[in-house]
């Protein structure tokens, strides 16, 4: 199933609207009638030329009243008159469409303390309660807090914009002052209702910073990096393993779970192997150019489940994350205290080769008992290095490394029945919350983190104390962020879009850079953010975006291709090309941030648990990419990028 040109691209028509363009043709011909050249024959003059005006100021009273009868006729005597259309019929079908919900119609954009009580609304004032917001209404048929939920979509060309509020409309204005104006409103209630505070220069200022003022006005931003980006990539070397023959790169390759126990997480190898996670154990499939298939080996965990040893009422917990170390030869696994509160307290380390739970590790500092949320390899390859005996851990105030050898430089004995104790030997504990949610490492072992408040923090490889570039947040908290293998591009994930940030900046003595390395400086580039078309939001109902990422590079020179991420029953895949192309169609009349809504689905039956390109190894001479691993509960699949099932 393919996006690339959805139908709610194409043009507004319908009978009415047939039917209007007829009328006002009709009352055109009339007006050149009584309005029009005098005739040619003296004999008819007397009888057919209007009065000659006896002033200026009675011409453009004419021309004034001419103006009203036609306005009257189109509705636009009413005040901010639009015309509001429904799309029904479903999404991508025979029979889908748009259809005329109100012929004239008109808009306001009120502020409300209440989105269900209509006697709360005052149109188009400032206000100062704290607690209200700005909402958008159309008639009787539209009223929805303005926010990201809408996913609205602007067309200039067509005067037209679309959302999405229990259902999918578009409205058409009768003139480009008017969607101008419209657009310009909707954009400064969006910041209001985002920030708290009215949408002027100053408090722009006050939320992004001066060095990020571009994000404020895209506009003016500087996009040379992402131009400069561009030319890079038409460089990168293409895919060098030889297509083997009876490799169908057009056919889908699916795996079912074993012993009927759902998939938890997945865990993809750059070396023979690859694994799913399950509630009761792991399933080990093999990695191919075509994709991934089963090799009939399953590992259980002890008595069937991960076990907290600690205490007589221990707990049995499901794994939600699993970490590849050692060459890809052992497995840590971490698993949520509780189904509500994603922190650890520790984690497991499973003997792939042997499949056993060799040890259960604690988080441990200064002799007290700490939790994580998150942990990540040292770096994008380090899952492949056989020494790897150290990991990143995250939780909401700390970034840290750990290492699992004790301090004077030995393996520890993780044979005794005391839980052992891992070493916290690099990190910071911050005071204030930063509310950390995630992260991950470049190819250098620089540290990106997302943050609840959407800010975006850059951490070089020397230090975890203070970040070298904090990007602001747009008013969306991260949930999942990813960096590619050299730095340069760091993708967010937000429950309504991502956001594709360029790290690369000049610095004073004119060499180019990452923020990582450096203070960005004030001549940052925008960023750009990748969204669902309305249709595609509405059709997704109420799931979110999740682990957004790009396809795996684990060497320099190397450029990832594409970005996929999660949402509901699909995997949505972009071409990154494409969008960092400025001259790309997306971004041609857009109003604020470049967005881009050109992407491929794959829908399956079932909600995706993970989506994720295998290691660029496996990608063939025939193909642009390394196959796309797609996991639902019961099965995982496997698709080309070529596939027919991307195609539109």
């Amino acid at each position: 199933m393919g996006a690339n040109h959805s139908r709610e691209d194409l043009d507004l028509s319908d009978s009415e609207s047939e039917s209007e363009s007829q009328e006002t043709t009709h009352q055109e011909s009339e007006s050149e009638d009584t309005y029009g050249t005098p005739s040619s024959h003296p004999s008819d003059h007397k009888r057919t030329d209007p009065e000659t005006p006896s002033s200026l100021d009675e011409v453009e009273a004419r021309l004034k009243a001419l103006k009203l009868k036609y306005n009257n006729k189109n509705g636009s005597s009413l005040k901010n008159a639009v015309k509001l259309y429904l799309h029904v019929g479903g999404v991508h079908t025979a029979n889908s469409k748009w259809v005329v919900a109100e012929k004239h119609v008109s808009y306001a954009f009120a502020k409300t303390a209440s989105n269900d009580d209509d006697d709360d609304d005052y149109e188009n004032e400032e206000g100062s309660d704290p607690n209200s917001w700005w909402v958008l209404k159309i008639g009787s048929k539209v009223r929805a807090k303005i926010d990201e939920n809408l996913q609205l979509k602007a067309f200039k060309e067509q005067r037209r914009v679309d959302f999405v509020a229990n259902g999918v409309w578009a409205i058409k204005f009768f003139s480009p002052e008017e969607w101008d104006s419209f657009t310009k409103t909707y954009q400064d209630c969006l910041f209001a209702n985002t920030y708290g505070y009215e949408a002027n220069d100053e408090n722009k200022l006050k939320v992004y910073g001066k060095d990020f003022l571009g994000w404020a006005n895209p506009e003016a931003a500087d996009d040379s990096m992402w131009e400069d980006a561009e030319e890079n990539l038409m460089k990168t070397p293409p895919a060098k393993t030889p297509l083997k023959e009876g490799h169908d790169l057009t056919e889908e390759f699916e795996e079912a779970a074993a012993n009927g126990s759902a998939i938890q997480s997945l865990a993809l190898g750059a070396l023979d192997n690859s694994f799913l996670v399950s509630d009761s154990g792991i399933q080990v499939v093999r990695n191919y150019n075509h994709g991934i298939q089963g090799k009939g080996i399953y590992v259980n965990f002890d008595d069937g489940k991960l076990s907290a040893r600690r205490g007589a009422n221990a707990n049995y917990l499901t794994p939600r994350k699993a970490l590849l170390m050692k060459a890809e030869t052992n497995m840590l696994l971490m698993s949520p205290m509780n189904e509500l509160k994603p922190h650890s307290k520790g984690l497991h380390q499973l003997d792939i080769e042997t499949g056993k739970v060799v040890s259960e590790w604690r988080f441990e500092k200064d002799g007290a008992d700490i939790t994580m949320r998150d942990i990540t390899n040292d770096s994008k390859g380090a899952q492949m290095d056989p020494s790897g005996s150290t990991f990143l851990g995250l939780d909401d105030n700390r970034l840290c490394r750990w290492d699992m050898r004790d301090r004077r430089g030995m393996v520890q004995n993780i044979v005794n029945e005391s839980t052992p104790v891992l070493n916290w030997t690099q990190g910071h504990q911050f005071s204030r919350g930063t509310n950390f949610q995630c992260f991950a490492t470049t190819g250098d072992g620089s540290i990106v983190v997302g943050s609840l408040d959407g800010k975006i923090r850059l951490y070089s490889i020397s230090s975890m104390r203070q970040a070298k570039t904090a990007f602001p947040g747009l008013g969306s908290p991260i949930t999942h962020v990813d960096v590619t293998y050299d730095g340069k591009w760091i993708l967010g994930t937000t429950d309504t879009y991502l956001i594709l940030i360029c790290s690369l900046f000049t610095d004073k003595d004119g060499k180019t850079k990452t923020g990582f390395s450096g203070r960005m400086g004030n001549r940052i580039a925008a960023p750009r953010l990748l969204k669902l078309n309305p249709l595609d939001s509405h059709m997704a109902g109420a799931n979110k975006f999740r682990n957004a990422q790009f396809s795996w590079v684990t060497e320099n020179g190397k450029q990832e291709r594409h970005l996929v991420a999660t949402v509901g029953k699909f995997s949505v895949i972009w071409n990154f090309q494409q969008v960092k192309d400025g001259s790309h169609e997306c971004y041609q009349n857009q109003v604020g941030l470049k967005s881009c809504y050109c992407y491929k689905i794959v829908l399956k039956d079932d909600s995706i648990v993970d989506s994720r390109f295998m290691h660029e190894k496996f990608a063939v001479s025939d193909s642009p990419e390394a196959p796309l691993v797609v996991a639902t509960p019961m099965k995982v699949s496997s698709f080309s990028i070529s596939s027919r099932r991307l195609q539109m």
